[in-house]
C-alpha cells in the first residue's frame, strides 16, 4: 500500500523531472517509475551526480561557462588564440563549436539571450561585463554566434551595436544552405540569406 507520505516524495520527484526541457507529465513518470521500480542504483548514482554538480561546478569566473575551477581549462590555455573572442548563448553552444575543431580563440558565453517577455535584457546578460573583456587590448574580432532566432537575432544586433561604438571589429556566423540539403527542400529564408552572404 502507497502510503501519503511516499506518494508525496513520488509526487515531488515527477515535478522534479519535468523542469527538464522537453519532459512532459507521461515521460516524467515513466522516468521516475523507471529508476524507482528497475535501477535504484542508477537512481543513486543519478542523484549523487546532481548532488555533487550542484556543489562543485559554478561559472568561469571569466567566460562564465560551467567550471570546477576559478578560470575554466579553455580559459587557462595559453596556446589558445586571444585575438578572438567568440559570444554564444550556453555551454552546450561552446561545446558543439570545440567539438569542430575549426575554432581556437576564447569565449563568453552569455548564458542567455535577451527576452523581452522574460525581463531579461542586455544587462541581465552580463553585457557591460563582456563589452569590458573585448576592449581588454588583446581581442581584435568579435565573433556573435547566438542562435538564429528572434531572440538570438536581436541579442547580436543589440551586441554588435554596443561593440561597434567602441571601434571593435565585430562579425557574425554565416548562414545558409544546409551541406547535403536539397534546395527545393530547404526554407525560403535560408535560402534568402544564403544569397545575400554568398561568397
Amino acid at each position: 500500500m502507497v502510503t501519503a507520505v511516499s506518494q508525496t516524495r513520488l509526487d515531488a520527484l515527477i515535478e522534479a523531472l519535468r523542469r527538464l526541457p522537453g519532459v512532459g507529465v507521461k515521460s516524467a513518470q515513466r522516468m521516475a517509475f523507471h529508476l524507482l521500480q528497475h535501477d535504484r542504483e542508477g537512481a543513486e548514482q543519478l542523484a549523487e551526480a546532481l548532488g555533487g554538480a550542484l556543489r562543485a561546478v559554478h561559472h568561469c569566473e571569466r567566460c562564465h561557462t560551467f567550471t570546477e575551477a576559478a578560470i575554466c581549462d579553455i580559459c587557462s590555455d595559453e596556446s589558445r588564440d586571444a585575438r578572438q573572442l567568440c559570444v554564444i548563448e550556453s555551454p552546450a553552444d561552446q561545446a558543439a563549436l570545440e567539438r569542430t575543431g575549426s575554432y581556437h580563440g576564447f569565449y563568453y558565453v552569455l548564458m542567455g539571450r535577451i527576452s523581452p517577455l522574460d525581463g531579461i535584457g542586455i544587462s541581465e546578460l552580463g553585457g557591460l561585463s563582456m563589452v569590458q573583456r573585448a576592449l581588454d587590448g588583446k581581442v581584435e574580432e568579435v565573433i556573435l554566434a547566438t542562435s538564429f532566432t528572434a531572440e538570438g537575432e536581436a541579442t547580436a544586433h543589440v551586441l554588435a551595436e554596443g561593440l561597434k561604438a567602441q571601434g571593435v571589429r565585430v562579425t557574425r556566423l554565416a548562414r545558409g544552405v544546409p551541406a547535403g540539403s536539397e534546395l527545393e527542400y530547404v526554407d525560403l529564408s535560408t535560402i534568402a540569406h544564403a544569397m545575400v552572404d554568398r561568397r
